[in-house]
């Protein structure tokens, strides 16, 4: 059996963490109230997060689905203070996603030599290069993008909200690492989690450079954190329900099986920088995607429903879309 912490609101509005089991059922983990907490708690006794789950005790019985369905279940992990919360990623880290990517940022070809490819698909062979070196060196750099803080972070069932600026509001189905930094500065995997990692492909395709200003979005987290190393196969599905209809359906896989990088090589490449070690930080790291309905010319619109669902995890992850009215000039500077 394997470990997973979801965070929840009670029925009577306390928050409280569970610890599920590969059935679905799931009980309240005794002394703490946060997965954060829970954690924080481990690192300071130098034990592993299952250890402390031991050590802290189970108590009464937790009902996931039903609290799901009332609305109670919190992103997996969050901080106290939301800014302590990076919400970050890499791209064209998995065999195959270079191919929507490169037809995005397609430029006129000639001969076909090496000096025509597409920035994107120069970085992915990087990575098939060299993403995947012997333990404890350092491989290719991937594509690494900031999405922003805990603020921006959605748990499920939560809207994932598009802004009235934004040209398109587009899923992507990843596998998101949880880490919190300790106080010697050493960053702690958790696990890791199903994450949308909602993006604006339409901005980004007009031009590469863009890519920042597309990923400046929310990004919504599943129910659960699955404890230990996540297999290196992992097969999914994701699909849109517009009403009551599916407008667009397709498996993923992911896992290191699937992908052009290891994980300990991209962990490496972000947590190279001190900024990202900080003591007592949050880091939801997104691990990229081969994946993604705009790369099949579907146009989303508000009130659709995100729904990504991938074992090992028990639940799936569903987000409703919002886009908000555009307000001109929300970013006037007010001079003092």
């Amino acid at each position: 059996m394997t470990l997973r912490l979801i965070q929840f609101v009670d029925a009577h509005g306390a928050r409280g963490v569970a610890a599920g089991e590969d059935d679905g059922s799931a009980r309240v983990i005794l002394g703490v109230t946060s997965t954060y907490e829970l954690a924080r708690a481990a690192i300071a006794a130098k034990r592993s997060i299952v250890d402390q789950v031991r050590e802290q005790g189970l108590g009464e019985a937790v009902d996931i689905r039903l609290a799901l369905s009332e609305g109670r279940v919190l992103a997996p992990i969050d901080h106290p203070d939301a800014a302590h919360l990076h919400l970050t990623g890499t791209g064209l880290t998995h065999l195959g996603s270079a191919e929507g990517r490169d037809k995005m940022h397609a430029k006129a070809k000639d001969a076909g030599g090496e000096e025509n490819l597409t920035d994107s698909m120069r970085m992915f062979l990087m990575g098939v290069k060299n993403g995947k070196p012997a333990s404890g060196t350092a491989g290719a750099q991937p594509e690494w993008f900031y999405k922003g803080n805990g603020h921006a972070l959605v748990g499920p069932g939560a809207e994932l909200v598009s802004p009235g600026f934004a040209e398109d509001g587009g899923e992507e189905p990843e596998m998101a690492g949880i880490y919190v930094i300790g106080d010697d500065g050493q960053p702690y995997r958790i696990g890791f989690a199903l994450a949308n990692e909602f993006s604006d492909h339409v901005t980004e395709k007009q031009n590469y450079l863009w890519l920042a200003h597309s990923k400046l979005r929310p990004a919504s987290l599943g129910v659960e954190i699955l404890t230990g190393d996540l297999p290196r196969h992992v097969e999914g599905t994701s699909k849109i329900v517009r009403g009551n209809e599916v407008i667009w359906e397709k498996p993923f896989i992911s896992g290191e099986d699937n992908m052009s990088h290891t994980f300990e090589n991209l962990e490496h490449h972000h947590f190279k920088y001190a900024l990202f070690r900080v003591p007592g930080d949050v880091h939801v790291h997104c691990f990229g995607t081969a994946t993604a309905s705009f790369a099949d010319g579907v146009k989303t619109q508000a009130g659709d429903v995100f729904e990504i669902d991938a074992r090992p995890f028990v639940h799936a992850l569903r987000n409703p879309l919002k886009t908000t009215e555009p307000v001109p000039h929300t970013a006037k500077v007010v001079r003092l």
